[in-house]
């Protein structure tokens, strides 16, 4: 099994191109939109329902709504009980979960290629019939809120990394933090959550992925069967996404009773996911800090020693994207020194470019990465519900690895230049405070 896997390793990497995943599209009546990848490498398959909602269409005073679906979601429905869904498809050999950010939300199952029908009735059956109660809100409620104490409240750093989006957008859409506030999820009312579900869990916002052991054929008429008399809603309205140009640089200093040691955390405000300026973004990046041999890790940690660690990452999100750097300062170095040592690597990119080694590089690592997320068939799945319902192209899980070979050295020197500005900067500096005994 190893031998093979690495033999396929390694043609796909000395290709060219990389085999392209053959998609099959429908739409249902309903508006569902049904994308299957069939796969028969394993007798297993994946399948992902991915919501058109996320954080970016929750309102002031209703924030963390949609990430509290992503629990409510497994409470039960009409022919499901509270907890079922679980207990379902792990007896059947499956693992399942789900997932929220900014733009969408999704839920996910792998199980053996014989539990199509029962991966299908579960997915319908919320979708059209989900338990939405008292006390199926209050218990959840409770459970997101001890999530945001575990994750961000009592965690070092936690508050930073909510303050660094909050600081970097002026749009409430990606200002506020997916997980929403200790009031909104205080203040949440029933009729205010079954809205949410009425608007936004409909088969017309979602995208049905199937990938792995399937027939096509078969598959989509099982789809049909499970999901086609759901009825459609309204199409709810696209949030505004958009930023007002930004004038001069942002910055703050949070004081943090947990952290131990301080942190630097950066951003700049990039252009939308899937376009050209954001590809020669991800290209630098990859360029910049792929690994111990690249200017980041070289410069800050080893050379200079100004960092014990360090990371440079860009987002592609719907709407103005974020490109971010965070770095812990070593023991005895100012934090304003760490600061201007990375500027200093992106003013070189700015001003001279990037070599010809290091593209090269940066292209084979994403190379790797591609054929990494396309070995399993949920993550194939995962993958074409998520570029769907971002960039409303199934095809982008062919078309990505492509488009940012296609990014030419010039190109990533020329965003450098014109993104990496003081201008669409935030600085968010975190210190340890010290807690009276």
């Amino acid at each position: 099994m190893l031998s093979t896997l690495l033999s396929l390793t390694l043609s796909l990497a000395s290709a060219q191109n990389l085999p392209k995943q053959k998609l099959f599209q429908h739409t249902l009546d309903n508006g569902l939109r049904v994308v299957l990848a069939p796969d028969a490498s394993a007798p297993v398959f994946g399948i992902a329902v991915t919501y058109d909602v996320g954080s970016r269409n929750e309102r002031p005073g209703r924030t963390g709504f949609a990430h509290l679906f992503e629990h409510m979601m497994f409470q039960g429905s009409e022919n499901v009980g509270k907890g079922e869904h679980f207990i379902q498809v792990l007896n059947n050999g499956g693992g399942m979960n789900g997932t929220t950010n900014e733009d969408r939300t999704n839920y996910f199952e792998t199980l053996p290629k014989n539990q199509l029908d029962l991966a299908l009735f579960l997915e319908a059956d919320r979708m059209r019939s989900l338990n939405v109660n008292q006390a199926n809100l209050d218990n959840q409620r409770n459970a997101v809120q001890e999530e945001r104490r575990l994750g961000i409240d009592n965690q070092p750093y936690g508050k930073s990394y909510l303050e660094i989006d909050n600081l970097s957008y002026d749009n409430f859409a990606y200002k506020h933090s997916v997980i929403g506030s200790m009031r909104d999820l205080d203040d949440a009312k029933l009729e205010d959550v079954r809205e949410f579900f009425k608007i936004y869990y409909a088969p017309n916002n979602a995208i049905l992925t199937l990938a792995g052991d399937i027939d096509p054929a078969d598959a989509l008429e099982r789809v049909k069967k499970f999901f086609g008399a759901i009825p459609r809603q309204p199409k709810p309205d696209a949030p505004f996404l958009g930023e007002e140009e930004r004038i001069g640089e942002r910055r703050s200093v949070v004081y943090d009773p947990l952290a131990r040691l301080p942190k630097l955390m950066i951003s700049w405000q990039i252009p939308p996911g899937n376009t050209a300026d954001n590809d020669a973004i991800q290209m630098l990046a990859q360029t910049l800090d792929g690994g111990k041999s690249a200017r980041f890790y070289q410069t800050l940690v080893k050379d200079k020693e100004l960092a014990t660690d360090e990371d440079l990452s860009p987002d592609m999100r719907i709407g103005p994207s974020l490109l971010y750097a965070m770095a812990t300062p070593r023991a005895g170095v100012k934090p304003e020194d760490l600061e201007a040592a990375i500027y200093a690597i992106l003013a070189e990119v700015a001003e001279k470019g990037i070599t010809a080694g290091e593209l090269a590089k940066a292209r084979r690592q994403f190379r790797k990465k591609t054929i990494d997320q396309r070995q399993t068939v949920l993550s194939t799945a995962m993958q074409i519900g998520e570029l769907s319902i971002r960039f409303g192209d199934p095809e982008l899980i062919n078309a990505r690895f492509s488009k940012l070979m296609e990014v030419t050295a010039e190109q990533i020197q020329a965003a450098a230049k014109k993104y990496l500005q003081a201008n669409r900067r935030t600085v968010v500096l975190t210190l340890p405070k010290e807690t009276k005994s």
